[in-house]
């Protein structure tokens, strides 16, 4: 029995899909392409009313969601992928910290910068001019809090010693959103080497590849 995936590309789904690549598990991608609202469809909305991605289905049947919580399963689940340091090490307690920190801090970020008018109080009106004055200030916070995430980045090329494991994953498949191409490669220069390393990584690079170019 396999796993099974809903996802797109470039999603949040990358990280499971990295994650189960790393671990060497099984998985049937089932897309849910964002482009046409596909999540907010009666199927997919009975498999997770949240009408998010990415969801894991298990071999035993069990629905997982919220990508932090699935790649710590799968660290439990499939323990020689070296997704998480070992229990109970300082190690494992800063990867912790920092996939709380991408899930709290900087995740939520994104649907406000993409969404914005689903955080308008109902019935205000909404234009053009505020939309993008909302963008920018969320994206000013966003910017702020990756350079907490860049300044304890430090195993060269992975986040920590060693690698690849779930933060890295984390770390960087999040970071490619927002529309800040631009202004990553000269202010999150670690990230950005994390990412690298993934991409030409020989179980990893695949899958990267196929989210992200």
């Amino acid at each position: 029995m396999r796993y099974v995936l809903y996802g797109d590309r470039g999603s949040g789904s990358a990280t499971t899909e990295l994650a189960l690549a790393l671990a060497g598990a099984g998985v049937e991608v089932r897309d849910v392409p964002l482009g046409r609202n596909a999540q907010r469809d009666d199927a997919y909305s009975r498999v997770n009313p949240q009408q998010k991605l990415p969801t894991l289905v298990t071999p035993d049947g069990e629905t997982l969601t919220e990508s932090a919580a699935i790649l710590v399963t799968l660290a439990e689940r499939h323990p020689a992928s070296g997704l998480l340091p070992p229990v109970g090490s300082a190690e494992r307690a800063q990867a912790l910290r920092w996939l709380a920190f991408i899930a709290t801090e900087i995740y939520p970020v994104v649907e406000m910068i993409d969404y914005p008018e689903r955080f308008q109080p109902e019935g205000e009106a909404t234009g053009n001019e505020r939309r993008h004055a909302l963008r920018d200030h969320l994206r000013g916070i966003w910017k702020r809090r990756w350079l907490l995430v860049e300044h304890a980045a430090g195993g060269d090329p992975w986040f920590q010693a060693k690698g690849p494991a779930a933060v890295d994953i984390y770390v960087t498949v999040v970071s490619r959103w927002a529309q800040t191409d631009d202004w990553r490669p000269g202010n999150l220069p670690r990230v950005e080497a994390v990412a690298a390393a993934l991409a030409a990584h020989d179980v990893c690079g695949p899958v990267w590849r196929r989210h992200f170019r």
